[in-house]
């Protein structure tokens, strides 16, 4: 729960501090004191959109820090996931906007992203603004109530697992369907394609293979000569130019003339013996040449053959659009699986059907299930929700959660179509409860099921936004009682509103008003003390100007309420 609240420079407030209780308090205020404003910057806590427009005129960035106690409330697993410091009691969440429209949000200091704040924002804080009582018409509104009541949300996500593999094997099924039909009709095309391919008989390497041979046969005759050159040079022969003395011949010389002086000369021997060293490389160089020289042939049909080859293999690539035999033979295997498809494809939309079928009966098995605990669940609710309606102003009220279920209409969430049904008067045919039921209705409705969920669910805090909308007088007393209630749960629970008859059964009583200062106003929010609160209760009961009478009343609703608690 929220055990206090920091807010910077957002829209109306400059700064704003308070301490927060547990149990069930009130917020009161004038019409555009800036509760709603509070509300917001509370939004922003829980992963609401950020507007630089929120950002006080003048003001480079705003700021809203909330320190919550959560060590009643298991929530250690979301601090452990997402790997943020936790003394395993308290909480500080803080969200930063700067006029550049920057956003920023840490959990205990530690910067995290909007999606894990609005995560831990859902499971510290519920607000109940008036439009939320819009839900109550929507149909997964309904069903996430019923789920709630019913505790199937391991049920549910392991259902809904199950439904992902489903939609992943129709998915994969009439991929094969397609894939088989336009298959069909490309087959001879393809076929045609592959046995192009086959006939050609393609080997990795045979490209560059037959493009060195090609580049030798036809330079044959230059390669000979040149090669007889190097021998000649070398070891002397019929190439060798007039006057010049063979390689080996010299080096012979050179290798005579170092041992002539070896007994002179301690280093000449060795100079000798590496000068024979190169002499026996050079004369294997020379042999190996020689060789070379003589396996060149000019063969004129050998290479008209291997530029034939080469022509087709271009011929293959460039109708393929690739840029070698390896892409060719990887084209050729492709051809091939898509033939053995077409050959089997029968086969393998068989399997795929299996597969699918086998699915679907898990999911509906599941299904079923979910469906068995929402019907229990449905009996619990509509029981309860008359105990709630009934002191609620509505002694004639009937209240059906109609759950349908259709497994050949599976979705997310099962085969299950929920609606809740309301009446509040006798002899009247139960309809939707959106169809049916007025404001006020709608408010005692909401209200009820909120309490309802509460039961069920560890929700630090609850803030209802003028639930009381539409009701007054004993009802809106009866409201206050269950809001109250759900205080004394080990809660928090914070109720905006405009009736004294809910003011005043508060635990803690907070009021928001606007100030003007230096040509700007500024909103503010102050505790107030035992007597500050009988005249804010006194004024919602009679106005601006206040009676002895109007002060008494609100002692009155403040003794009821202590009445109440004993």
């Amino acid at each position: 729960m929220i055990k206090s609240l920091h807010i910077e420079n957002y829209a109306l407030i400059e700064s704003l501090d308070i301490e927060l209780r547990k149990g069930f308090s009130v917020i009161t205020g004038e019409t555009g004191a800036g509760k709603s404003i509070i509300l917001g910057a509370i939004g922003l806590l829980c992963g609401q959109r950020a507007d630089t427009k929120s950002i006080k005129t003048g003001a480079k960035r705003c700021v809203v820090e909330a320190e919550f106690d959560v060590g009643q409330y298991g929530m250690g697993d979301f601090f452990q996931q997402n790997d943020l410091d936790f003394d395993g009691t308290e909480c500080i969440v803080r969200r930063e906007l700067t006029s550049a429209g920057k956003s920023r949000a840490f959990i205990n200091d530690s910067p995290v992203g909007l999606s894990t704040l609005k995560e831990l924002g859902e499971r510290l804080i519920d607000i109940h603004s008036q439009h939320q009582n819009l839900l109550l018409g929507k149909e997964d509104f309904q069903l996430n109530i019923l789920d709630t009541m019913a505790k199937n949300a391991d049920r549910l996500a392991d259902y809904q697992q199950q439904y992902h593999a489903l939609r992943q094997a129709e998915k994969a099924l009439a991929d094969a369907i397609e894939r088989a039909k336009q298959s069909k009709d490309d087959e001879d095309y393809l076929r045609f394609q592959f046995n192009q391919l086959e006939e050609a008989k393609l080997v990795e390497g045979e490209q560059a293979a037959l493009e060195e041979e090609s580049e030798l046969l036809e330079h044959a005759e230059e390669i000979k000569q040149e090669l007889s050159n190097a021998v000649a040079c070398i070891d002397g022969g019929e190439y060798m130019q007039e006057g010049q003395e063979p390689l080996l011949q010299q080096m012979k010389t050179a290798m005579a003339a170092l041992r002539s002086i070896s007994d002179k000369m301690k280093t000449a021997e060795e100079l000798a013996n590496r000068v024979e060293s190169c002499y026996i490389e050079m004369k294997d160089i020379a042999d190996v040449i020689s060789q070379e020289a003589d396996n060149i042939e000019f063969l004129p049909e050998r290479l008209e053959q291997v530029q034939e080859r080469l022509a087709t293999l271009y011929a293959l690539e460039k109708k393929h659009k690739v840029d070698s035999v390896e892409e060719l033979i990887a084209l050729s295997r492709q051809l091939s699986e898509r033939l053995m498809l077409i050959d089997n494809s029968e086969e393998v939309i068989e399997e795929l059907r299996q597969k699918v079928a086998t699915a679907k009966k898990k999911a509906v098995a599941m299904a079923e299930e979910l469906s068995k605990q929402r019907q229990k669940a449905a009996k619990d609710v509509e029981q309860r929700m008359v105990e709630n309606l009934v002191p609620l102003g509505m002694p004639n009220v009937q209240f059906k959660v109609d759950v349908r279920m259709d497994t050949e209409r599976l979705t997310a969430t099962g085969a299950d179509t929920v609606e809740f049904l309301f009446s509040a008067n006798k002899n009247s045919a139960l309809q939707a409860v959106k169809q049916v039921a007025s404001g006020g209705e709608i408010a005692r409705v909401m209200l009820s099921l909120k309490a309802l969920i509460a039961s069920e669910v560890k929700l630090p805090t609850i803030i209802f936004d003028e639930i009381d909308t539409g009701v007054s007088g004993s009802i809106a007393e009866k409201m206050a009682r269950i809001m109250q209630k759900m205080g004394e749960q080990n809660r928090q629970v914070i109720s905006i509103t405009h009736l004294p008859q809910i003011a005043a059964m508060g635990t803690c009583h907070y009021k928001v008003y606007k100030q003007d200062k230096d040509e700007q106003t500024n909103t503010h929010i102050v505790q107030l003390d035992e007597e500050e609160r009988v005249r804010e209760i006194a004024h919602m009961l009679s106005g601006e100007v206040l009676s002895d009478a109007a002060i008494e009343n609100a002692r009155a609703l403040i003794r009821l309420k202590v009445r109440s608690e004993k």
